[in-house]
């Protein structure tokens, strides 16, 4: 059964929905980068969003869709941090309560920040079962509407709003490179490369120790994430359902890299351009990285998906 892509209609109406709230992220380059890749490098940067990632695009507009009768019950949702801080904050803007299920194991700065938004956190056990329970009993006390991370079109939808003003900014780019974890920025990315700039490829950078969308693009059928590792905190879930519908008819290429090009790749951007971004922001740096003559003499764009690092586990000595 093949699931019907969102219009060009749909992804028009979420821009002009989310528009008003989301900050428009400036694009970067970097010329010392460009001479070690070997080409045009764009970083959009979604580290200066709000909250700190793409997210708060697809939390917003998934907020902004509900009835006036589902704001009034709140919204419900799990997520280890980036999309707990957008739902939070969308929320908050919104005059909507908000219920987070968060892995007692995500950092203490995601979880302060959830609270500080002044969303109400339920902590679980560090599984997918448990925070999926822990999630159904939250909707089944307060009578919250569920806000899926990524299996959701409007959430995709909301995420495809970065592509779109990217290809606004930047013209004729060969390829566009994205993270991905539950495919709702790479789906929503394709999405927008189909309608505004269908002559742009779209690829994604994966960790090697989370590599289920690698294999379900191989394949064709989706592969879930079992025991996924890696320091790209924000890439280890699973690929949706919804998602992979757009990433199998629209996406070039996934390409997977190891823990050690990533970190290389993040201590560069930090180095180079001066801007802090997440260890899966790094992803698709690495994979272009590791693909030079691929990416040779091409106009590139990169979305910077996040910009929350935890401090606390980072050296300073």
């Amino acid at each position: 059964m093949t699931m019907e892509l969102p219009s060009l209609q749909d992804l028009e109406d979420a821009y002009k929905r989310v528009k008003p709230l989301v900050h428009r992220t400036p694009v970067l380059t970097c010329k010392a980068i460009d001479d070690i890749a070997g080409c045009e490098i764009y970083f959009k940067c979604e580290n200066f969003q709000k909250v700190g990632a793409f997210k708060f695009r697809g939390g917003s507009n998934t907020l902004l869709s509900l009835t006036d009768e589902e704001k009034q019950n709140g919204v419900a949702t799990h997520s280890s941090g980036n999309h707990a801080q957008a739902v939070a904050l969308a929320a908050k803007m919104q005059n909507i309560p908000a219920y987070i299920v968060m892995p007692s194991t995500a950092p203490s700065v995601k979880k302060n920040a959830v609270k500080g938004y002044g969303a109400e956190v339920i902590e679980c056990e560090p599984t997918l079962q448990a925070r999926e329970e822990t999630l159904e009993k939250v909707i089944a006390d307060t009578g919250a509407t569920m806000v899926h991370p990524y299996n959701d079109f409007r959430i995709v939808l909301g995420q495809a709003t970065a592509a779109v003003e990217l290809f606004e900014d930047v013209a004729q780019l060969d390829y566009l490179l994205t993270p991905v974890g539950g495919g709702g920025l790479l789906s929503g990315s394709a999405l927008a490369a189909h309608y505004l700039s269908p002559e742009t490829k779209v690829v994604a950078g994966e960790p090697e120790g989370a590599d289920d969308a690698y294999k379900s693009f191989q394949t064709g059928e989706l592969h879930p994430s079992v025991n996924p590792k890696s320091i790209a905190d924000g890439l280890l879930t699973s690929l949706g359902e919804k998602p992979f519908s757009i990433i199998k008819e629209l996406v070039e290429d996934i390409i997977t890299v190891s823990e050690e090009e990533i970190k290389s790749a993040m201590k560069l951007v930090w180095e180079r351009m001066k801007i802090v971004i997440e260890p899966s922001s790094a992803v698709p740096v690495a994979a272009l990285l590791k693909n030079k003559s691929r990416f040779n003499q091409k106009k590139v764009a990169i979305i910077i998906s996040g910009g929350n690092v935890d401090l606390e586990k980072i050296s300073f000595s």
